[in-house]
Formats: C-alpha cells, sequence, structure tokens
C-alpha cells in the first residue's frame, strides 16, 4: 500500500477503463477523489470514455458525488440504480448524452460479489416483467444503449434473468481509517454498503483500488474485528485533505457520532410529523402493520410510515437498503442513515435478507399506477432517475403498499378541525393512468398476483387493492366526492367495492390514533 494524493489518484484513472465507486448518497463516497478526477478532466479533457458503475445515488443533490463525473466526453456510460441525488449525471441521461444503465441496487451490489468470485455477471429472477426484462427494455434508458446487458434465459425449466457485469479497471472506494499495510476500517461511516465488494470486485479483474480515508494510523492499531477491506486489497491510500467537505457521513452531517453508532439519541430526537396529506398517506399505511412486522421504507412520503409508528409507540423493526436496521432510521438528505440501530450490516446482506422473503411489509412510492396495478416509480417522460432498490424490495416481499399523493405537481388541501379532506387544486399530473400513458413497469401486477402478494395503493383521498382483475377502490377520505375527486381524477374507471367504506377518520385527527392499544386488543 502506497500513500498517495488525490491528485496522484486521479491520474491513474485511464481513458475508456471501467470505474466502480462505492456510496449511497454521500455516505462512503470517495468524494475528493471524484473532485480530482474532475479537475484532471477540466484541465486536460482527460479521461475520455468512462464507463462507471455505482449501486446506489451517489451524490449529494447539487455537485459531489459522481456529479463531478457529468461533463461530456468523460464519461460514455453509467450503470447506477438510482439517480437522484445527481441532478448533473440526470440531466445529461435526459439529453440522451450518455448510455445510462438503470440496474436496482441489489443487482449491482451483487454484480460486485459475482465480479469478486470470478463470474460474469448476476443471474436472478429478480426484474422478470418488469423494465428490466429484455422483453421490455433491459434496463436501458437512453437511445445510445446499442448493448443488451441483460439477457433472458432459461435455467431447469425456469426463466432467470442474466445481469452482465464489466471487467473493472478502477475502484474509488471509502473508510475511516487505514494503518501502514492498507487495512481499512469503517468506524465513522454511515455503513459498510457495498464497499468491500467493489475492493474485491476489482482485484479479481486486475484492476487497482483507490481508498480514501480520513487519516493512516500505525500497523497494529486497529483492531482486527472492525477491519472491513483488508490490506492486500489495497494499492494506494489517499488521505482527505478537508474532511468536512470531502468525507461527509451524509449532506445533512459531516459527523455525527449516533450516525456511526459510537453514541445513542434521545427518542424525542425526531420529533412528530405535522399533520397534513403526506401523514395521513403514512397513517393509513401504518394501519397495516402488526406487532413485531420487519419492514422496510422507501424514499420521500413511505418514510413517514417509521414517524407514524414511533409516534404510536408501536414494536415495529424497521430497515433500510443501506443495512441500517432497526433504531432511528433518517429521512430525506440523510437517507439510507441512522441512529440507534440495532445492527448495521452491507448491502449484499440486506439485499440477501429481503430476496430471501425476510420482510413482512414494505412501503414504497409510486408515481404512475395503471389499472391492471401496474407501477411506473422511476421514469417521467425523458426523465429517468432510476428505480434504486424498489425491485430488489417489491417482488420478494409479501405484502406491499405503495404511498403516494392521487395527483403531483401543484397539488393542495388541507384538512378541517372536524377530520375532513378538502382539495383546493389538483396537481399538474395524475398519477392513475391509461395502459398508454404508464411511462414504465417498475413492478409488474401480473407478476404479484402470480406470487399472491398482498398489494395496497394508499392516497391521501383513496385506497386501492390489487385483484387479479385490477385494481379495486375500497376506502375514500371523508369529505371527499367520488365522481368529482376520484373518478374523474383517474385515466381508467376501477373496480368499486361492494363494501366502499370512508376512511378511518383517526387519520385526519391531531391526537394519535392509540394503534399500540388497537394492536394488541386483537
Amino acid at each position: 500500500m502506497k500513500i498517495i494524493t488525490a491528485e496522484q489518484a486521479a491520474q491513474m484513472v485511464q481513458s475508456d477503463s471501467v470505474l466502480a465507486v462505492s456510496g449511497f448518497m454521500l455516505g462512503g463516497v470517495a468524494d475528493e477523489l471524484l473532485d480530482a478526477l474532475e479537475r484532471r478532466f477540466i484541465q486536460t479533457q482527460q479521461p475520455r470514455g468512462l464507463t462507471v458503475m455505482a449501486a446506489g445515488s451517489v451524490g449529494d443533490w447539487a455537485d459531489g458525488g459522481l456529479n463531478h463525473l457529468a461533463h461530456d466526453g468523460l464519461i460514455r456510460r453509467l450503470i447506477e440504480g438510482f439517480l437522484g441525488a445527481e441532478p448533473k449525471l440526470n440531466a445529461m441521461v435526459q439529453d440522451n448524452r450518455i448510455e445510462y444503465y438503470n440496474f436496482p441496487i441489489g443487482v449491482i451490489s451483487a454484480m460486485f460479489r459475482a465480479l469478486a468470485q470470478g463470474k460474469k455477471g448476476e443471474l436472478t429472477k429478480l426484474g422478470l416483467h418488469t423494465y428490466l426484462d429484455p422483453r421490455l427494455e433491459g434496463g436501458a434508458c437512453t437511445s445510445l444503449c446499442q448493448e443488451k446487458l441483460v439477457e433472458l434465459v432459461e435455467l431447469l425449466g425456469e426463466e432467470y434473468l442474466f445481469y452482465h457485469a464489466p471487467k473493472i479497471d478502477v475502484a474509488l472506494v471509502r473508510g475511516t481509517y487505514a494503518d501502514e499495510k492498507g487495512n481499512i476500517t469503517f468506524s465513522r461511516e454511515t455503513a459498510p454498503l457495498e464497499t468491500s465488494y467493489v475492493a474485491m470486485a476489482a482485484k479479481a479483474c486486475g484492476g487497482i483500488v483507490i481508498a480514501q480515508v480520513e487519516d493512516v494510523v500505525q500497523f497494529g492499531s486497529l483492531s482486527s474485528r472492525e477491519v472491513e477491506i483488508f490490506g492486500n486489497l489495497v494499492d494506494y491510500v489517499v488521505i482527505c485533505s478537508d474532511k468536512e467537505k470531502f468525507h461527509r457521513q451524509t449532506v445533512q452531517y459531516y459527523y455525527h457520532p449516533a450516525v456511526s453508532g459510537e453514541v445513542r439519541v434521545p427518542e424525542s430526537y425526531a420529533a412528530p410529523l405535522p399533520l397534513d396529506v403526506r401523514k395521513v398517506i403514512a397513517r393509513r399505511g401504518a394501519l397495516e402493520l402488526q406487532e413485531g412486522n420487519t419492514v422496510n421504507v422507501g424514499i420521500g412520503i413511505p418514510e413517514g410510515v417509521s414517524s407514524v409508528a414511533r409516534e404510536e409507540g408501536l414494536d415495529i423493526l424497521f430497515t433500510a437498503e443501506s443495512g441500517t436496521i432497526g433504531g432511528m432510521l433518517l429521512g430525506g438528505y440523510s437517507f439510507g442513515a441512522g441512529m440507534n440501530n440495532w445492527a448495521v450490516t452491507d448491502a449484499n446482506t440486506i439485499f440477501d435478507f429481503y430476496m430471501g422473503g425476510g420482510l413482512d411489509i414494505t412501503y414504497l412510492g409510486m408515481a404512475q399506477v395503471n389499472a391492471a396495478g401496474d407501477v411506473n416509480v422511476a421514469r417521467f417522460g425523458n426523465v429517468m432517475k432510476g428505480s434504486g432498490g424498489f425491485v430488489n424490495i417489491s417482488q420478494p416481499t409479501r405484502h406491499v403498499v405503495f404511498c403516494g399523493t392521487f395527483t403531483a405537481g401543484g397539488f393542495q388541501a388541507d384538512i378541517s378541525p372536524e377530520g375532513t379532506l378538502s382539495i383546493h387544486q389538483e396537481g399538474k399530473s395524475p398519477k392513475f393512468v391509461s395502459d398508454e400513458d404508464l411511462m414504465q413497469v417498475t413492478f409488474s401486477a401480473r407478476y404479484a398476483v402470480e406470487s399472491g402478494q398482498q398489494v395496497e395503493y394508499i392516497t391521501e383521498r383513496a385506497v386501492f387493492r390489487l385483484t387479479p382483475q385490477g385494481i379495486m377502490l375500497t376506502e375514500i377520505a371523508p369529505g371527499v366526492d367520488l365522481q368529482r375527486d376520484i373518478l374523474d381524477q383517474m385515466g381508467f374507471r376501477p373496480l368499486i367495492s361492494p363494501q366502499l367504506k370512508e376512511m378511518d377518520r383517526r387519520l385526519f385527527l391531531p391526537q394519535i390514533m392509540g394503534l399500540k392499544t388497537a394492536l394488541n386488543s386483537n
């Protein structure tokens, strides 16, 4: 292992090479190395034509992370799970300036593991009948994507997808401390993520591994139980020159000891959600819980379910695809991090758990839904943010709850003191659309029905349930007109339950709902 500067590290990335990058939002991201690579390109127009592979969204919603690489000519191909935190790369995808293959976070993590084992890619059922299936889009998101990276194969009479993995030339990873032999710990990181697999994959491919760390310490001073990347995997180490700028745990926190599990914060640290339509949706989602459930929540409105469960005092184990398990999951710009966690594990372990059916229920977002119950969560016209861990989580989970407002883009509503919903302005974009207007199949209703999954679609004004014949309206909010506020705002006519009922009025009142007492009495 040799200590070098970020500028020297940037010189080691050659044109047309494959660059693998670790990270989730800003957690685990070698941001100074990416910054140095950007500066080199601006000064010299080198390197060019890179293939960049990363599992999670590696960015800060502004200029950091992979946003550093958003320059014409620098990247040719991007293989990544989610672009939500990378507006500059997202703009390049929208303008069809780079190839973008959007694979699920868990699939990309597994591709790194497969490469580390000397394999050519990942074989899985995950993604069948969705946009990942080559019979639909094969994960290709721009017209520049001419190579087929997903292959449909048959094994023992069953269908699988094979995701082809590129051979990695350079891996940029991050840890907290390195010793003089290159052993690296993650002691102040948010989670192990897929970082060690990225390093192992690069070495198995004959590539080099460059690690950004906070500092280098004497060999023997790091606990062997804390070493996540052992020294023989690491070729070069860069000591971060500006930790607050380039070595942040999250966008929100440069360093918080509770995020790295060094201290615990009081439960009062997380304030209850204000009563608005987002909380109404989260509350209705929480009605699907049972004490002791193991749950995943997605980014955005679904995050509110964990807040409601905490406010109601429910005994629920919440998890996130970053590997944080239990405790207080953080949201927004700190999504993927947590405090007071029961455990923190690596990306492949958490996704193996999800794929094995370990979740009782998951709460995910929705951008569009058609009459059959298919869901688009990632594509909006020429905007393709990606599915993140959505497919990894939604396909194998027994009970799936989609959460979102009924319309989007300027939607305004409020809740009366009596607990009724008043809609003042509809959003410009309806979410319940015709088959022709559904822009992507990120969730296959057909596959869900065949698998026997229980699926609900929860909004502030209506609740739908998936049936073999399509989605069925089962509940409407107090104060809402069925025809004007629901049916007229949909691109199709749903099935309507003969037992159509009013949504629980407790959802719309300021006091807690008393869910713990209700669940314990059942």
